[in-house]
């Protein structure tokens, strides 16, 4: 079953991502389902399979399927593009084929999924875990740092939120480490971070803008390790489970 669905996010993934150049995306949003792009993009999903499954016909209704589905998504993207959000527009067509595989896999070689393996202890503790590092974590380092009134910094261009994904990212990356045990990657992500911001810094010369991601970044940093150690606390307290 696994092996089976592998080639189909590999075939998905290289023609979908890997062999799908800017240059095609921009021409089919441009001239839809008058582009030539469209169908190269489809025929290389389709030669893809060929190969992946070299050339096995028992699997012609999966190919004829997987390619047909994977055109009439692509085509309703692009007459949608002007209607719904990009982004989200984005994610139904990568769930849609991804449904589509999951179907295709589970027709031609069926599958159980225990729902109840979802609603375990140990699932729910890393749910719980990763919304703290992230979304939790966020509004905290937030709500601790708004003391300081630092209008200089806010007039200064910045990507929108960039602060709070970087934060996000940072803190999810902690607890990786941390779980699988690799404590010397947290030097290393520290120092990859100050080298980043050393340019920014030096370039402002504000020596409350220094404070000021120093101290933010000890927070988040504190509040990450907490929450990891936490984590592995009661994971190992309630290993039963």
């Amino acid at each position: 079953m696994m092996t089976l669905a592998l080639k189909l996010l590999i075939v998905h993934f290289l023609a979908d991502f890997a062999l799908q150049p800017d240059s095609w995306v921009t021409a089919k949003n441009k001239n839809r389902h008058k582009s030539r792009f469209l169908y190269y993009h489809v025929g290389i999903h389709a030669l893809l399979l060929l190969v992946v499954f070299w050339f096995d016909w028992q699997y012609w209704p999966l190919f004829v399927t997987y390619t047909v589905s994977h055109f009439v998504f692509d085509l309703a993207k692009l007459f949608l593009n002007e209607k719904l959000n990009s982004r989200l527009l984005f994610a139904m067509d990568q769930l849609a084929h991804l449904v589509v595989i999951g179907l295709l896999v589970y027709i031609y070689q069926p599958f159980k999924i225990d729902f109840d393996v979802l609603y375990s202890f140990h699932v729910l503790l890393l749910i719980a875990a990763l919304l703290a590092q992230t979304s939790v974590s966020s509004v905290i380092v937030k709500q601790l740092m708004s003391r300081w009134n630092l209008q200089a910094i806010e007039n200064n261009d910045s990507l929108h939120n960039a602060g709070k994904y970087i934060g996000m990212l940072e803190r999810l990356f902690i607890f990786g480490f941390i779980i699988l045990h690799q404590f010397h990657a947290i030097g290393f992500l520290i120092a990859v971070k100050t080298i980043f911001r050393f340019s920014d810094l030096s370039r402002a010369k504000d020596r409350k803008l220094t404070e000021y991601m120093i101290i933010g970044t000890f927070i988040s940093f504190g509040l990450s390790l907490l929450i990891s150690l936490l984590y592995l606390f009661l994971r190992d307290s309630f290993e039963t489970i």
